[in-house]
């Protein structure tokens, strides 16, 4: 007996081990890939070199700020997709198809529209969690206390479309066509041209939203028990509510406040690694973390790759990514007996 508890010890600890090392590589990756083709060693001595090179200022103020944004949008993603999913009891929810995701960007183009991020650097993310926390409100509201896949989705449908609408209007109202290309761009999704600026503004919103989702963990693994089983083991279903609705809130607002709509990565992660943590919720949340961030970091690094005469936006190629993953469930339920429910 004790040497099959190791065994699952070690068997635990190898997957996000091995997460772990990903994303560093990853990260190193990011730092030397880019328009002016620097060596690694270079690289490494120039993030933390204390002069003023070119390569220097190349690897700290460009690539490091980019690469700490993909790390840190990704695991929020990951989390934020692993967690409701386990809060709703379903496999198909994440940010961008319950509708957080683009009312987080509704909220950050009313805040850009406005003049309100000129005013205050804060009111962008602020507007975005806002924008978050309301939609996952709605879709509680709408779907009830024991939702379907295909309330869920409808719900979802209905709330991405109505954001999707509305920043369609504020870009067809914008006085300045400028603006308003800088908006759709911004929509697209992408880390180019960040600072370490916009890495401590989000940074405090995100690590508060992570804090409170996995806060969440014991309680998603008594909610697969059932609700009533998850009460009488003590554990309150409005607290564990509120902490999943802000905590997504927090770090996908925060998110999508620097990097835009970038989808699928909450629904893709959370699949891919839920049967190596034994289909246990309060296991998958670290391990979504660690894919999400490997996984953007992967596709940041991708988008650099790809020839082109400008920049491939990052929220496009993760789309091109999950949609065809996300068709490929929706087969996979009609062939399973019940189908949806």
């Amino acid at each position: 007996m004790t040497t099959i508890v190791a065994t699952r010890e070690k068997a635990g600890l190898a997957l996000p081990l091995g997460l772990g090392l990903g994303v560093a590589g990853l990260f190193a990756l990011s730092l030397c890939l880019g328009s002016v083709p620097i060596p690694a060693a270079e690289v490494g001595r120039a993030l933390f070199a204390a002069e003023t090179s070119p390569t220097a200022i190349i690897v700290q103020d460009i690539r490091l700020p980019r690469a700490i944004l993909g790390a840190a949008v990704g695991a929020s993603l990951g989390l934020s997709g692993a967690a409701l999913q386990g809060l709703l009891r379903n496999p198909l929810a994440e940010p961008a198809i319950v509708g957080t995701s683009s009312s987080a960007a509704l909220g950050a183009v009313l805040a850009l529209y406005y003049g309100f991020a000129q005013i205050s650097p804060l009111a962008l993310p602020l507007f975005a969690i806002g924008g978050a926390i309301l939609a996952t409100v709605l879709l509680f509201a709408l779907v009830g206390r024991d939702p379907g896949v295909l309330a869920i989705i409808l719900a979802g449908v209905a709330l991405s479309s109505l954001g999707g609408s509305l920043i369609s209007v504020a870009i067809n109202l914008s006085p300045d066509p400028h603006a308003a290309l800088e908006i759709v761009f911004w929509m697209l999704g992408s880390l180019a041209e960040r600072s370490m600026d916009q890495v401590w503004l989000a940074a405090p919103f995100m690590a508060a939203g992570w804090l409170m989702l996995l806060r969440a963990a014991p309680g998603l693994d008594a909610l697969t028990l059932g609700e009533e089983t998850a009460q009488s083991l003590g554990f309150s279903l409005s607290r564990l509510r509120a902490l999943v609705v802000v905590g997504c809130a927090c770090a996908v607002g925060a998110g999508v406040a620097v990097s835009g709509s970038i989808g699928f990565i909450g629904l893709v992660v959370p699949h891919l690694l839920r049967p190596l943590v034994g289909h246990r919720p309060g296991r998958l949340l670290p391990a979504s973390a660690l894919g999400g961030a490997a996984l953007l970091l992967a596709a940041d690094c991708g988008v650099r790759l790809i020839p082109s005469h400008q920049e491939f936006k990052l929220g496009v190629l993760t789309a091109l990514i999950g949609a065809p993953f996300f068709l490929m469930l929706v087969l996979d339920a009609r062939r399973r007996p019940g189908g949806w429910r």
